[in-house]
C-alpha cells in the first residue's frame, strides 16, 4: 500500500486520541507535506456528518442556542487537540505520542485535588507521579527525539487536560455526549476551512504527491466514516459500561496500538526507552485500577 494511502487515517487518530484514548486502528507517522492536507481531512469527515443532518438542525434550534454558545469554547479546544496531535503524530512514535498523551490525566488529577478539593486516593497519587516521571525523562532518552515534535505533543497535552476539565465542570450538561461530538465535528470543519488561507495550508495541498491518487481519497473516506461511527459507538458504551471497565478497555486498545505500531513503522527502542514506557504503563495501570476501585 502507498504511504499516501494511510495519510486518510490520521484524521480517526487524533479523534480517538484527543478526545479520550479508545479502540485505535490504523495511526501511521507521516510527513510535514501531509500535514497540508488538514482541511481536505476534515471536509471529507464533513461529509459523514450530512449523515445526521436532521439531528444537527435540531441541536441548533432557539432552545440549545445558549448552551451551543457555552459549548463553544471547548469546540475551540478540540481544534486544538486536532491540529497540535496531527503535528506530533508526524514527528513522533507512537508509543512515545501516547505516554505524552497520558501527561492530560495529571493535568486533570491537580486541577480536582486544588481547585475542586476532591479527595485523591493513594493508587491515583502514584498513578500522576509514574506518568510524570515517564513523560520527563523520555525527552532525554529517546533515540529519536524531535523538538518540534515534544512542542506539539505538550500543546495537544495541554489542549486534552483543558478540554476535559471544561466538560466535566458543565454539569449538568444540557447538551448530550452526541450533540457535543456534532458540534465539535461541525465547528472543526468550519475553523480550519478558514485558517487554511492564513496558514498556507490551502495552496500546500496542490503539491501533495499523492493528491490524485484514488486509495488516498479512498482512506480519507474511510477514515471519516470510521471516526464519526466509532465516536457513537464510544459514547453509547460509555453509557452502558462503568467508568473502571472503560477505563480498563481504553489501557488495553492503547497497549495493543503500541505494540502493533512497532511492528508495523520504523521505531527505534533503546532500554531507556522502554524503560520511561513500561513506568508509564504501570502508571496508567495504577490510574486503571484507581477508577475500577471508585466504581
Amino acid at each position: 500500500m502507498c504511504r499516501g494511502s494511510w495519510a486518510g487515517w490520521r484524521s480517526t487518530a487524533v479523534q480517538v486520541l484527543g478526545i479520550e484514548p479508545r479502540a485505535l486502528g490504523m495511526l501511521s507517522k507521516l510527513s510535514n507535506t501531509e500535514l497540508h492536507l488538514q482541511p481536505l481531512l476534515i471536509f471529507h469527515s464533513f461529509l459523514t456528518l450530512n449523515l445526521r443532518s436532521s439531528c444537527i438542525s435540531l441541536l441548533i434550534s432557539w432552545n440549545y442556542r445558549f448552551d451551543v454558545l457555552t459549548w463553544l469554547p471547548a469546540s475551540v479546544l478540540f481544534v486544538g487537540i486536532i491540529y497540535a496531535g496531527s503535528r506530533a503524530l508526524s514527528r513522533l512514535a507512537i508509543p512515545v505520542f501516547l505516554i505524552l498523551h497520558n501527561v492530560a490525566e495529571v493535568i486533570i488529577c491537580g486541577y480536582q485535588k486544588c481547585f475542586w478539593k476532591e479527595k485523591t486516593s493513594p493508587a491515583k497519587i502514584c498513578s500522576a507521579l509514574f506518568l510524570l516521571a515517564a513523560a520527563g525523562c523520555l525527552p532525554f532518552r529517546d533515540s529519536q527525539f524531535d523538538p518540534d515534535g515534544y512542542f506539539w505533543a505538550v500543546i495537544h497535552l495541554l489542549c486534552v487536560g483543558a478540554y476535559k476539565i471544561l466538560r466535566k465542570s458543565q454539569k449538568p450538561r444540557a447538551l448530550s455526549d452526541i450533540d457535543q461530538q456534532y458540534l465539535n465535528y461541525i465547528f472543526s470543519v468550519v475553523f480550519l476551512a478558514f485558517a487554511a488561507h492564513p496558514t498556507g495550508d490551502l495552496f500546500s495541498v496542490l503539491d501533495f504527491p499523492f493528491l490524485y491518487f484514488y486509495r488516498f481519497h479512498g482512506s480519507c473516506c474511510a477514515s471519516g466514516f470510521l471516526g464519526f461511527f466509532l465516536m457513537l459507538t464510544t459514547v453509547k458504551l460509555k453509557n452502558l459500561l462503568a467508568p473502571g471497565q472503560c477505563a480498563a478497555w481504553i489501557f488495553f486498545a492503547k497497549v495493543t496500538t503500541a505494540g502493533l505500531s512497532v511492528l508495523l513503522f520504523d521505531v527505534t527502542l533503546t532500554s531507556p526507552t522502554v524503560g520511561c514506557l513500561l513506568l508509564g504503563g504501570l502508571g496508567e495501570a495504577l490510574l486503571v485500577f484507581s477508577e475500577r476501585k471508585c466504581s
